[in-house]
């Protein structure tokens, strides 16, 4: 029979988040996101109710794990400050990916309308993106394009990089819509390339 309470010292590790983690990627492919619980987790995993929120708050906050896994603080990009968009789209390909690693399957059921972590960790509270998130980074990056003049000098970073994200959320409901016969990568790109053109100084 699992313990129920605090987890004990042997619990309190990172084997046990990591099978909670992959308890729930396993569970969202089988099932679903919508059906996941909290409950059925901790029976996948095989760890205490303690264990489990020990790490989460509750389910909201487990499947904000595979979003918020990384900071996008001080990833490094390649592609130059001067291409915007390829810069744009290298940073978002990065958080793509990642879930990709997780499975086609993973991805297909992660990315809904019905997933509502995921819907509020892609918007903003008052005016402002959380610290640490993929649409923050962007509008960093935005904000240094327009200082050096690859951007408008009159362009709203913030309102761009709530439209990048936007557009990065459509092609990947395209993808997941196609069955993965949309070649993600140069889709996100030529959008992207489309769309900042119009910003360009």
């Amino acid at each position: 029979m699992k313990k129920i309470g605090r987890p004990g010292k042997n619990d309190a590790n990172r084997e046990c988040k990591d099978a909670i983690l992959k308890a729930t990627i396993a569970l969202i492919e089988e099932i679903g996101a919508d059906a996941v619980t909290v409950r059925k987790v901790i029976e996948k995993a095989d760890v205490s109710t303690g264990t489990f929120y020990h790490y989460f708050v509750d389910k909201n906050d487990l499947m904000m794990a595979f979003v918020r896994e990384e900071s996008f603080d001080a990833f490094e990009l390649q592609t130059p400050v001067s291409d915007v968009a390829g810069r744009q789209a290298e940073l978002y390909m990065h958080l793509i990916r990642r879930y990709q690693t997780l499975g086609k399957d993973f991805m297909k059921r992660f990315y809904t309308t019905d997933n509502q972590a995921l819907s509020a960790y892609l918007d903003e509270t008052i005016g402002q993106f959380a610290e640490g998130t993929v649409m923050a980074r962007s509008e960093k990056e935005l904000k240094t394009s327009a200082e050096q003049g690859y951007l408008s000098a009159s362009v709203d970073p913030h309102l761009i990089a709530m439209d990048v994200c936007t557009i990065v959320k459509g092609c990947v409901f395209e993808w997941c819509l196609t069955n993965e016969r949309m070649e993600i990568e140069q889709t996100l790109q030529r959008i992207l390339d489309a769309y900042i053109s119009a910003y360009k100084r």
